[in-house]
């Protein structure tokens, strides 16, 4: 969405001329003896004289650092314009049309590209903007769209713009300033300062995905913030800006962005394969039914209905449900935590799996005929 800015200017009428004022001689003489009387007398109005300029203190400390936060990061920071191909009805001809705007930054020296999945989702053509100007046609490196997180590469063939420096987000507190830039409406390179407002927030997709672990902030965003860094106030990445919770959908002061630790984790995958290989149990869940053995047996928690030959599952002893006589279901295993934080649906154990990389042990605490026991797996890579 871009605002139109028109300015003015007043134009006089080619119909219309100004009447000449006629004066007698004898009043341009008084006038003219007037003037003279005056300014001789020193009375003469003087020309408008500009007011005098107040002095100012210096600049605070705290306008002094984000000053430097934005001269530093500005360069770092990339407008990214994405379109589409359609059909003509008609003619069937094939043409492309604008589809949206969104930010992003660099990420290293190779000029890999950092955004939302979903500023490029389903567009045909992608183009990066640098800061002085400079326009590229950017290709898909890879992406998950579990954690919305796209890498895209452009070829700068020369002053590449650098890598924003990485911070952390787990050792994040609740009041830290932060600042967002980005281009939200499509005006470029803007910034907005706020707070943290909270930590580990998590948003469900439409698709029933639920990114975890989000830093919720004051700091305005926008439409075209989206996939723009967050950061600390050392001028470090805390996190890439979102999504926003508004009724309107202008910022509302509530706002989500993905934390650098989750970036820092998947970006490097997405760059060396493409895809992301989630850690995975090997197991097979249903949210529905899951629900209704929850609600019927009145237990919180994944219940595990098939377990994958040779998977990490097996290897770790889980059961899965079995099928007895009239097409009665016996529940298996029920998978109530893992590393002892508690899970109540298949959406939440994918989070928390997605917390650890393939390779790593986690202990998962286990119902079984009506027991808690303990049980140790090895994640494996999943699929896509």
């Amino acid at each position: 969405m871009q605002g139109k800015i028109e300015r003015f200017r007043s134009v006089a009428s080619p119909t219309m001329h100004p009447r000449p004022l006629r004066v007698s001689p004898p009043a341009a003489l008084s006038r003219l003896l007037l003037l003279v009387c005056l300014g001789a007398c020193g009375l003469a109005p003087a020309a408008a004289a500009p007011r005098a300029v107040t002095p100012r203190a210096e600049l605070t400390p705290d306008e002094r650092i984000t000053i430097d936060i934005f001269d530093r990061s500005k360069r770092s920071v990339v407008h990214i314009s994405t379109a589409e191909r359609v059909r003509e009805f008609w003619t069937r001809n094939v043409y492309t049309i604008p589809r949206g705007t969104g930010s992003g930054f660099m990420w290293d020296d190779e000029g890999d590209v950092i955004t939302n999945y979903h500023v490029i989702a389903d567009a045909s053509e992608v183009k990066v903007r640098l800061s002085d100007g400079r326009e590229y046609p950017a290709k898909l490196v890879g992406a998950s769209e579990f954690h919305d997180l796209a890498v895209l590469r452009i070829a700068v063939p020369s002053n590449r713009p650098p890598a924003l420096p990485i911070g952390t987000s787990h050792d994040l507190r609740v009041g830290q300033r932060v600042y967002a830039i980005g281009n939200p409406f499509g005006l470029d390179w803007s910034l907005s300062t706020g707070i943290v407002s909270a930590l580990d927030r998590s948003l469900s997709s439409d698709e029933g995905s639920r990114i975890e672990h989000l830093i919720q902030t004051d700091a305005a965003i926008n439409p075209g913030n989206s996939g723009g860094p967050l950061l600390d106030s050392a001028g470090r990445l805390i996190g890439m800006n979102t999504a926003i919770y508004s009724p309107s959908g202008a910022s509302a002061g509530i706002g989500f962005a993905v934390p650098v630790d989750t970036i820092n984790r998947v970006v490097p995958a997405l760059i060396a394969h493409g895809k992301y290989a989630e850690p995975s149990l090997a197991i097979e869940t249903d949210d529905d039914v899951n629900e209704v053995l929850s609600e019927r047996l009145g237990v919180d928690g994944v219940f595990v209905l098939q377990v994958e030959p040779g998977g990490p599952a097996e290897a770790a002893g889980l059961r899965g449900a079995r099928l007895g006589r009239g097409g009665t279901i016996y529940p298996g295993d029920v998978i109530v935590s893992v590393n002892d934080k508690p899970v109540k649906s298949a959406a939440d154990l994918e989070a928390r799996l997605d917390d650890f990389n393939p390779g790593d042990r986690v202990r998962l605490g286990v119902l079984r005929d009506g027991k808690r026991i303990r049980v140790e797996a090895m994640l494996a890579a999943g699929g896509s």
